[in-house]
């Protein structure tokens, strides 16, 4: 099943690995912010450099996280409405699955949270644990997220491997609640 087209925005980058028969071409732009407006765009230009579009596509892999919230749910909701439109699979990758394609298991692998933290899951054998937020500082001698455009080659491979059997829909994976509150305040009260 190729072309492949693999999409993670779960950090400060805009990343996506296209994979065709025989290779893969990956690209990565690093950006803070702005990748809702970049994103689709961004895609084009590597398909183009390809001779490709979009209704070329087999299928789409997604990373899932964990990682920034807004970046999450650029990733998956683009692959999520580009799979719908093109009437083809989208398959949601974890970043821990991602970084831990290759490892002999059972590993543990920390992927970077804010605040000097760490997200760890323990892949088995036959599934993971639940992942958990933990201080750097905790993590030992455990296998980190690898860059970028690694990242998004080894989602794309998985993605390939997933892409023939009916997947769920991607969905962003939150370790933990998002910071944002409602506010404390109470509402307004409306005059009519």
């Amino acid at each position: 099943m190729t072309p492949l087209l693999a999409i993670d925005t779960s950090a400060a980058h805009c990343a996506a690995a296209l994979r065709l028969e025989g290779r893969t071409v990956a690209r990565i732009e690093p950006m803070a912010k702005g990748q809702a407006e970049r994103l689709m765009p961004f895609l084009e230009e590597l398909l183009a450099a390809e001779g490709l579009g979009f209704k070329d596509l087999a299928a789409i892999g997604v990373g899932c996280g964990p990682g920034n919230f807004t970046g999450l749910r650029i990733g998956v909701s683009a692959a999520r409405g580009l799979a719908l439109g093109l009437g083809i699979p989208a398959v949601g990758v974890t970043g821990f699955e991602a970084a831990g394609l290759g490892h002999p298991r059972p590993v543990t692998i920390a992927l970077p949270a804010p605040r000097d933290h760490l997200w760890l899951q323990r892949l088995t054998e036959t599934g993971a644990e639940p992942p958990r937020l933990a201080p750097a500082s905790e993590a030992g001698e455990v296998p980190h997220a690898p860059d970028a455009e690694t990242l998004v080659r080894a989602i794309a491979e998985i993605a390939q491997g997933r892409a023939t059997t009916p997947q769920p829909r991607p969905a962003p994976l939150y370790v933990r609640p998002a910071d944002a509150a409602p506010p404390r305040d109470p509402a307004p009260v409306l005059i009519g």
